[in-house]
């Protein structure tokens, strides 16, 4: 496939003009950097066709985005908004998050995939299942999904009737364009276009008689449950895939069970690279422990962080405030934390934070927190673990605009029991037990004495935090290094020295120039 097939030029032309933008900014991941000049090329030429052709339009201006704040499967809102943008084209791997204030247009790109390699591993399992099987797939491969259920159509009536077109329940791509001004009133978000009907974007929510998950949509037919499905991933193992696993994770993979449940389908993958069917899945079954374990280990903590994972998914404002509201309502204290994409040596800067919360889409919010110092959670799992009372009912939501939608959480107030900590393997008080009481009884002093207990810093060796602070502020001016801090106890202005002048490879002063 050449570059004006990969990229879909023809059609990303045809919306900028059709559209008449004058401002565009055209976001690429790191990998498919090498191209965008190439693209911008041959965006320029077709747009240029396309006046010369209606004898109207604006001129265009392309702005080439790298390098993104957040997540590169997220438009990049912010990054727009700094060169004007009144649209963006977002290239390669994508979420399909609504955005807040900006249209965006996605190229998914097309992967190469060996269709009738593909088609045969399909036949080949469908033959040893007696479930209907629905087919879902990474949004790069797309474009071949049509050759591969022709591929099974035309195989299975050599063999059996139209047996395939029974067994086989393909999902279809939702509208790769997202404009927030088209809302819908009773929506928590906008509506795209799936055929002939309209589909809210609750990822992993039902919208009527459809399905939605990572830009896929499908109908089952009537009658049918998830439940009596299996389900077969084409694509590679990703965050996408991640997605999917947790968020059906009632169900079989493979020949292990990843979640004991009355109700459960099977789970496969066709491995792109590999030309096969992988059904040892069990890292995915792994990453479902490890998560409750980090909820259990969630509940001990006295200081919550809160991650921003975006500025541009809509709703993350809302989501920030009810994990604000969540956390207080239990006694602990939170702070907010804007610094792009989390790492270990970034959230190190932060070590009296117990636990952090991060509010990002659905693709970017499990973090691998194993080499952090302090574990990193999604909202959902907040949910569990500092709402007392509540209990894991088998789902997991991954998108923090279902929780959004969903009835609000009443958090439930402490009652005088000891809670059981599997972590530390014994039965532990939350601090705010008895505070709560002094504080109605002795007023202020009494609620600076929780403050100072509740901020406590225990050091997991007990050598590096001594004694109590007042609030992260004070913890703060505790430390050596306070960054680039521009006061100074002198008044008068501070001399100013000239810099060098020229080139890093020879400035002016060096080799007589």
């Amino acid at each position: 496939m050449d570059l004006m097939e990969i990229y879909e030029i023809d059609r990303t032309a045809d919306f900028i003009h059709s559209r008449n933008f004058s401002r565009v900014a055209l976001q690429f991941p790191d990998e498919l950097l090498k191209d965008s000049t190439k693209v911008v090329r041959a965006l320029r030429e077709k747009i240029r066709l396309l006046k010369e052709q209606n004898e109207e339009g604006k001129e265009v201006g392309l702005f080439v985005m790298a390098d993104t704040t957040y997540g590169s499967c997220c438009v990049d809102e912010v990054g727009a908004s700094h060169v004007n943008a009144d649209s963006v084209i977002h290239y390669g791997h994508t979420c399909l998050s609504p955005t807040s204030t900006i249209p965006a247009f996605f190229v998914f790109g097309k992967a190469v995939i060996d269709v009738s390699s593909c088609t045969e591993s399909l036949l080949d399992y469908a033959s040893n299942n007696s479930k209907p099987i629905l087919v879902l797939f990474g949004l790069e491969y797309a474009h071949a999904i049509p050759n591969i259920r022709e591929g099974l159509i035309a195989a299975s009536s050599t063999l059996s009737g139209s047996k395939t077109e029974t067994v086989f329940n393909f999902a279809d791509v939702m509208c790769p364009l997202i404009n927030p001004r088209d809302r819908h009133k009773d929506s928590g978000g906008p509506l795209r276009s799936v055929g002939d009907s309209k589909v809210s974007d609750e990822v992993g929510m039902a919208a009527g008689s459809s399905h939605t998950i990572g830009g896929l949509s499908w109908d089952l037919p009537s009658g049918q449950k998830m439940e009596d499905c299996s389900l077969l991933w084409i694509g590679s193992d990703n965050s996408a895939f991640a997605n999917v696993v947790l968020t059906f994770n009632g169900c079989e993979i493979g020949d292990r069970i990843l979640m004991v449940a009355s109700d459960m389908w099977i789970l496969f993958r066709y491995d792109v690279n590999g030309n096969c069917l992988v059904t040892d899945l069990s890292q995915q079954r792994r990453i479902l422990k490890r998560r409750y374990y980090l909820v259990e280990k969630a509940k001990d903590s006295n200081i919550v962080g809160i991650l921003v994972g975006t500025l541009g998914v809509a709703g993350y404002l809302d989501m920030i405030h009810q994990m604000k509201d969540l956390i207080t309502g239990t006694g602990k204290k939170v702070y907010t934390l804007v610094m792009g994409r989390p790492n270990p040596a970034k959230l190190a800067n932060f070590p009296e934070c117990d636990v952090f919360i991060y509010v990002a889409c659905a693709q970017t919010a499990l973090l691998d927190s194993k080499e952090f110092y302090a574990p990193v959670i999604t909202p959902f799992e907040a949910m569990l673990a500092f709402n007392r009372g509540s209990e894991w009912t088998g789902a997991y939501l991954m998108e923090f605009r279902d929780l959004i939608n969903s009835s609000p959480v009443e958090v439930k107030s402490y009652s005088e029991e000891a809670r059981f900590s599997f972590v530390q393997g014994r039965y532990v008080e939350d601090f705010n037990l008895h505070e709560k009481k002094e504080e109605e009884n002795e007023g202020v002093l009494a609620l600076a004495n929780a403050t100072e207990k509740a901020l406590q810093l225990r050091d997991r060796t007990n050598s590096l935090f001594k004694g109590t602070v007042q609030s992260g502020a004070d913890y703060f001016a505790t430390r050596s290094y306070h960054g680039l801090d521009m006061h100074s106890d002198n008044s008068m202005p501070e001399s100013y020295l000239i810099g060098r002048t020229g080139k890093a490879s020879g400035y002016q002063h060096e080799n007589g120039k």
